[in-house]
């Protein structure tokens, strides 16, 4: 059983607090797995009182609770909610906050900040708290989380990390991506590391390249106004998929241990060869939605979304192609890539074996031979498949595809919520799927002459129709005349 906790969240009005935290923080009590003292506290402007903010947070978990909202179990957890109204930059917040939580008897003293509020405002909630002695470490554990964006860019992740670590130890400080608690996420670790048939076979001698495809059916919907500042590449490449990168292609940690495991993660992004700004167009590739069709119905292009500025050159869709210069995967090409409302909604890793050997099969049907891959389902199938060349039955020589599919989850096995596991581990004070200072610095680093030389670039951008794959111009990225895009997990014809 974890240690009692204050949750402490700011932002707990929000979208955040009422998609993600507080159905997550209500399955964990469904789960049984807070102590019996454990308390979370919403910190929001809206005037409300605590029997107005448990009606809410009701709505909110009944929307997303798992085959529906278990009375007893929400009448456990609304016990455990407290809400206080306040202004970030008041001062007087958090000397009442403090007095609160040092006068009464129902809050432990180990504490979890959580950050649910603009990036922007990280280093001023940071800053208060620590001037109302918040952040000291005297009778339990001060433990503070933040959401990405870590920064704009690498000058401004500096500056951030600057700023926070005047008041923050490392290791109080949590970087959350919520991506690194998907399940299959993970799985990748336990795919690499527990199955040793593979191991000898995961480098440059045998694998041809990577894809990794995070693409999405939705446009910017109510995120117009943070999406138009930030792009694709910030949004989703610069974290979510080198992070991905680097599960898939670090060296084997001498443990499950956080540092460990965090250590093999940068070695590989310090590895990522430069992109030099004179061959930017080379290595990367935008492109913005144009109106189409999804579902059958028509959906707006993205200079005609709500708030966004009609002179907009925001990339809707990044792909990328990078290069790791180590031992294990030198020559070996990655491509990234992202959009939104592209012709699925879907995340996987595909990983292209080289081409076998065509001396045993010449001068037969089966020439050429079809190329081996291992297809990572992240969402919303969640799955891990090999796909391989057979015989077909009958007398001549004919082949085809199939597939060994390895599930995550059995069909009576429960899903849970990235944000669950990862909600759980601040408790435990497990940081492995948290990201270290150095990650954030280096990943910046891969993306950031890329994003300096389309910031100069504001006079075009290529585009694409709302419900394809995104721009056949991207395919200039590929090092290969064969290498193409994989959309599906399903074999290709």
């Amino acid at each position: 059983m974890p240690q009692p906790c204050t949750y402490v969240i700011f932002g707990a009005t929000g979208n955040l607090s009422r998609m993600k935290l507080m159905p997550a923080l209500y399955h964990l009590e469904e789960a049984g797995k807070f102590s019996e003292q454990t308390t979370i506290m919403l910190l929001g402007r809206r005037a409300w009182d605590r029997e107005q903010c448990i009606s809410k947070v009701r709505e909110w978990v009944t929307d997303k609770a798992r085959g529906g909202l278990n009375q007893e179990t929400f009448e456990r957890f609304a016990s455990r909610l407290h809400y206080v109204r306040g202004d970030l930059n008041d001062a007087s917040l958090y000397a009442g906050l403090r007095q609160q939580i040092e006068e009464g008897n129902d809050f432990p003293k180990n504490i979890a900040f959580y950050m649910a509020i603009r990036p922007a405002e990280f280093g001023v909630v940071v800053e208060n708290l620590s001037l109302s002695h918040l952040l000291i470490e005297e009778g339990g554990w001060r433990r503070v989380v933040i959401e990405k964006p870590f920064g704009y860019d690498l000058e401004s992740a500096q500056a951030l990390q600057a700023r926070i670590s005047r008041y923050l130890k490392e290791d109080q400080l949590y970087r959350i991506d919520h991506y690194l608690g998907k399940g299959t996420v993970q799985n990748v670790l336990v795919f690499r590391f527990a199955n040793v048939m593979m191991e000898p076979l995961w480098n440059r001698n045998y694998i041809d390249h990577i894809q990794i495809t995070h693409s999405e059916s939705l446009g910017v919907g109510s995120r117009a106004a943070f999406y138009d500042g930030a792009g694709a590449m910030r949004d989703m490449i610069q974290s979510h998929l080198l992070q991905l990168l680097t599960l898939v292609t670090m060296e084997p940690p001498v443990s499950m241990e956080a540092e460990a495991l965090r250590d093999e993660k940068v070695k590989v992004l310090k590895s990522v060869r430069s992109i030099p700004h004179s061959a930017v167009h080379a290595h990367a590739f935008r492109a913005q939605y144009t109106d189409g069709t999804i579902g059958g119905e028509k959906v707006n292009g993205y200079l005609q979304e709500e708030g966004v500025p009609e002179a907009s050159v925001t990339e809707t869709y990044a792909a990328l192609k990078l290069y790791i210069d180590n031992w294990r995967w030198r020559g070996v090409p990655i491509y990234l890539r992202t959009g939104k409302r592209m012709a699925e909604s879907q995340s996987m890793v595909s990983i292209c074996f080289r081409h076998p050997p065509q001396q045993f099969f010449r001068d037969t049907r089966v020439e050429p031979m079809r190329q081996n891959w291992v297809l990572l389902g992240i969402q919303p199938c969640e799955c891990l498949r090999v796909e391989m060349t057979v015989k077909e039955p009958g007398l001549e020589m004919r082949t085809r595809q199939t597939i060994l599919d390895a599930s995550l989850r059995n069909a009576d096995e429960a899903h849970t919520e990235a944000y669950e596991e990862l909600l759980l581990d601040i408790i435990e004070g497990d940081r492995s799927l948290f990201l270290r200072y150095d990650e954030v610095e280096y990943a910046w680093r891969v993306v950031d002459p890329v994003l300096q030389t389309w910031s100069m670039e504001r006079d075009f951008i290529h585009t694409y129709q709302a419900g394809t794959w995104g721009p056949q111009e991207s395919q200039r990225l590929f090092e290969k005349e064969e290498h193409r895009w994989r959309h599906s997990l399903d074999p290709e014809q």
